[in-house]
């Protein structure tokens, strides 16, 4: 892994195939503890970048948010 600036790591290069299927670097499946299996959300908050999030991630944020809701009233 190398930083590229501060909150950035670079994990390496891939590449697409024919399927549109990509390999996750090693570094990056241990890091990010992904497992096959997994369910991984790929989003994009502009037109040049993508992002990868593992599910489980973003369905504990959301049950936090409805809970913290939930107790206002």
């Amino acid at each position: 892994m190398d930083k590229l600036y501060e909150g950035n790591t670079f994990y390496g290069t891939v590449k697409v195939g024919e399927r549109g299927q990509i390999v996750i670097p090693k570094k990056a499946r241990e890091h990010y503890d992904i497992k096959a299996g997994d369910s991984l959300m790929i989003y994009s908050d502009n037109d040049r970048i993508f992002k990868i999030v593992k599910e489980d991630l973003i369905r504990s944020i959301a049950i936090k948010m409805l809970e913290t809701v939930d107790n206002k009233d």
